[in-house]
């Protein structure tokens, strides 16, 4: 992990030298995204706290979900999806069963 690059997406931040390969995103999260979308290497993951990750589907940006469903109902939770204007149609790209009950399933917006 210490040796992938890695942006962290902040207003209050200003360095991460403590952490190696780490910079630090501090405008405009939809033009932040398109900056890095538009960077040569590999694919993006994002991860983080419940409004980091419905501020990028509300800005639409997020290209495929990767859910894992777990063989457990606890009843509560915050919800995946934020309040959307309009419904995210997606498409299932793969979905793969693991020995433990998990399920993963990727899925992609349908018009994409």
């Amino acid at each position: 992990m210490n040796e992938i690059p890695k942006v962290v997406f902040s207003r209050t931040l200003e360095s991460a030298d403590d952490w190696p390969e780490t910079r630090i995103a501090g405008g405009d999260t939809a033009e932040e995204i398109a900056k890095l979308k538009a960077e040569p290497g590999k694919d993006l993951v994002a991860a983080g706290g419940t409004a980091f990750l419905h501020s990028l589907i509300k800005l639409g940006v997020v290209d495929e979900y990767r859910l894992w469903v777990l063989p457990a109902a606890t009843g509560k939770g915050a919800p995946l999806f934020p309040q959307l204007e309009r419904p995210a149609n997606l498409r299932l790209l793969k979905s793969t069963p693991f020995p433990s009950g998990t399920l993963e399933l990727v899925y992609a917006a349908a018009d994409k």
